[in-house]
């Protein structure tokens, strides 16, 4: 039998949630709550039932899962108050602004018994899938370096995204995604360190960009790079590993990968450049190198849903760990004081 969802909140995540819930194998649209009067209507004119307020929604006895998906500084009092009415709860990305508030969360979690969790939903993106498989899979062997990019050119949305009170600004809207797919990648390393500058072009109150770095115990590196000011993109990932390279270009592209098969040609000749010749430089050819690429991994978002259910019922363990989430915001956390001190921060992976 399906379970029953209502949402609060029917801004541009909020009816996307509904959408999906609406199509849904496992879960039921019950309605939802806006404090705006436009959105109210236009879940209305999409035939969405719509409380009187989110007091009223939570008091409704048929809805078992809330769904938040408002600004992100209203999150902790919605999610408590969900839990508190004995709701299972999903958030919306990023659970909030600090680890202080969604540890508050995850104790109201825990004091009512019900399941909380946060949608962490482009852990289903074909483009990270692709770069995962090739990276677990060992065949370019051991990660060196894994840079990870999304370029825009239109600055950040004119709404509560530009504004710092609401949790505005790139580091917790984009970061939040690119960050937790690569911890997804390094799941078991260390980190060190964590260095981070933010941009402030088209907006001053928020970053509209950054570029930050982890480093981490290993050696190993993660780069994640977000840039609303970008008329030319850079790829949307670059790994480099022991025994090859994988590339993404674009999110619509499949995964590209050089393998090295032999590390030294017997005679390298010298290619000639715009001021000179080199050997260093010179390209490989097929004796050296295996070029192929990698079909786009099958991926279904609304297996998130699916799995939370399962969740709820005891039949699987969730795929979003709260202590995942905790330590995404903690390197956010760092990330801002990074860009404040203008110098890398030591990270505590024990706090």
């Amino acid at each position: 039998m399906k379970k029953n969802v209502a949402v609060i909140g029917y801004g541009g995540q909020g009816a996307w949630h509904c959408t999906q819930i609406l199509k849904s194998d496992v879960v039921n649209l019950v309605g939802t709550y806006d404090i705006r009067e436009i959105r109210r209507n236009a879940a209305k004119d999409n035939g969405i039932f719509v409380y009187d307020s989110n007091e009223a929604l939570l008091a409704d006895e048929n809805v078992e899962i809330v769904v938040i998906a408002i600004p992100n500084d209203d999150h902790l009092e919605w999610v408590v108050k969900a839990l508190e009415a004995g709701k299972n709860v999903i958030c919306e990305k990023p659970v909030e602004m600090s680890v202080t508030a969604l540890d508050k969360m995850i104790a109201a979690g825990e004091k009512s018994g019900k399941l909380f969790s946060v949608h962490q939903n482009r852990r289903w993106d074909v483009d990270f899938l692709a770069m995962k498989q090739i990276a677990k899979s060992g065949e370019i062997g051991e990660i060196i370096n894994i840079e990870s990019r999304v370029h825009g050119s239109r600055g950040i949305p004119s709404d509560w995204r530009c504004e710092k009170a609401h949790g505005g600004g790139m580091i917790l809207d984009w970061g939040v995604h690119l960050i937790d797919q690569l911890l997804q990648i390094f799941s078991d390393e260390k980190i060190d360190t964590v260095y981070c500058e933010n941009t402030y072009i088209t907006n001053k109150e928020v970053d509209d960009g950054f570029k930050l770095t982890m480093r981490f115990e290993s050696g190993k590196r993660g780069y994640v790079e977000v840039g609303t000011y970008n008329f030319i993109a850079l790829p949307r990932f670059y790994m480099q590993c022991e025994s090859g390279t994988a590339l993404i270009t674009d999110w619509r592209e499949k995964a590209q990968v050089a393998k090295m098969t032999a590390w030294n040609e017997k005679d390298v000749l010298p290619v000639q450049t715009a001021a000179g010749i080199t050997k260093t430089m010179a390209p490989r050819d097929e004796l050296t190198l295996d070029c192929y690429e990698i079909e786009r991994p099958q991926s279904d978002v609304h297996d998130y849903y699916r799995n939370f259910v399962a969740a709820i019922e005891g039949k699987e363990e969730s795929l979003i760990k709260l202590s995942e989430v905790r330590r995404v915001m903690k390197v956010m956390e760092a990330a801002f004081l990074s860009d404040e001190t203008g110098a890398p921060v030591k990270f505590d992976e024990a706090r």
